[in-house]
């Protein structure tokens, strides 16, 4: 018999827990021996649960429990959970979390504590919720050169841009919206802004690439300033607005990283992702492109995904080879400005026509939009950096107001 804790009896904790006893006969089978759970730290009371016996308050009776191996740390932040992580694996227990913060800011310096100590430190569950993602990069897909990540990382700023796209619903009603239906927090500013997202991305960029992604590296944007008449112009080229993470591996062994609002093509396959669904998208050399699509958030989702890990590591013998990368020291990510790209502009003319922004950025695409004003353009440009765009823009000076710009990616 495995024997384990649980720290933290939140939305996820507590589907930890239900799932282990919904599904003991399964587990037991998949695991070749049963899965306990010994211990539930939370320092809430929960008198009239079933399993009121298994909660304490104090982290000490998990650390120092011989018969717990493997712990579930699905408390969130920083802090204490960083500390009760590492205390855990230097005394020889695994870990498994859902806590993508964590991961982001110290997944390589936990990784490298686990392999000390001959144990595991597994995070299935902090990218995509459900959605098998993390296994399949450093096992089933280990064949490949991975040479690009991206994916639509975060269900609250989904679904806003669905309401968005599909019903014209502007960005504060979807917003509100969201919120009543619990898709989104009172403060909405880790999704909207897009800090979610880049949290994720730097997970993935790291197990892709091999070395630490430190979220201050990645330049994120989130969705805003978006309104209905980008969505409009969106429209008429063909196209759909999605929040997109992304990573690319460069020649020079750095990477693009970064999270911004997109414009996809409606054949891309993140495109027709809606609602509070995630899509994740691996480029292989070997298999070009593989998607991953699924809820990415959710109280049983991501719990299947805690559990998981939990059976894998109670069949391993060792710490994992494959799940791992190096510490970096930050320069690792290059400037976003400098990858070739297309882009969305929307401005009003201030004095300029549209033959003084041919002049400026050459060859264009231009766009409309049903009550598109007399002084308003919008288009999209050729290939070019982002500071070359912004030289184009500041030659023309006082001539035009630029009101929205977004990047045309080709997934």
């Amino acid at each position: 018999m495995v024997k384990v804790a649980v720290l933290g009896h939140g939305t996820v904790g507590s589907g930890v827990v239900e799932l282990f006893q919904k599904n003991a006969k399964s587990i037991t089978s998949r695991a070749g021996q049963e899965i306990e759970v010994k211990r539930i730290l939370d320092i809430r009371e929960f008198p009239d649960l079933p399993y009121a016996d298994k909660f304490t308050k104090d982290f000490n009776e998990i650390l120092n429990d011989p018969e717990i191996s493997i712990v579930a740390e699905v408390m969130g932040g920083l802090s204490p959970a960083f500390d009760f992580t590492k205390s855990l694996l230097e005394h020889g227990k695994s870990v498994v979390t859902s806590n993508k913060e964590l991961v982001a800011a110290k997944g390589a310096q936990l990784l490298a504590i686990a392999k000390e100590h001959n144990v595991n430190y597994f995070f299935e569950a902090s990218v995509g919720g459900g959605i098998p993602i993390i296994r399949p990069m450093h096992q089933c897909l280990a064949a490949n050169e991975i040479t690009e990540v991206a994916g639509i990382l975060n269900g609250t700023t989904n679904y806003i841009l669905t309401k968005m796209i599909h019903e014209s619903v502007p960005f504060d009603e979807a917003l509100a919206t969201a919120q009543q239906l619990g898709y989104a927090e009172r403060n909405p500013a880790a999704d909207v802004e897009g800090h979610d997202a880049c949290r994720k991305i730097c997970i993935l960029a790291s197990l892709a690439f091999g070395s630490h992604v430190y979220p201050h590296t990645v330049y994120t944007e989130g969705i805003t300033k978006l309104t209905l008449d980008d969505v409009a112009y969106a429209e008429n080229w063909g196209g759909v607005i999605k929040l997109i993470g992304r990573a690319k591996k460069l020649d020079n062994g750095k990477m693009y990283a970064t999270v911004y609002p997109a414009l996809l093509s409606s054949h891309s396959q993140l495109a027709g992702i809606d609602d509070v669904f995630n899509g994740i998208l691996i480029r292989g050399n070997a298999t070009g492109d593989v998607v991953f699509y699924g809820r990415g958030a959710g109280k049983f989702p991501t719990a299947s995904a805690v559990v998981a890990d939990m059976i894998d590591i109670s069949k391993a013998s060792s710490t994992s080879k494959s799940l791992s990368w190096k510490d970096s020291d930050a320069d690792n990510v290059a400037d976003y400005k400098e990858a070739p790209l297309q882009f969305y502009i929307r401005a009003d003319l201030c004095g300029a026509a549209q033959p003084d922004i041919a002049d400026a950025f050459g060859d264009v695409t231009w766009l409309s939009r049903p009550g598109q004003p007399a002084d308003e353009v919008a288009f999209v440009t050729d290939i070019m950096t982002e500071y070359e765009l912004d030289d184009k823009i500041s030659t023309l000076g006082n001539k035009i107001s630029v009101k929205s710009m977004i990047r045309v990616l080709d997934y």
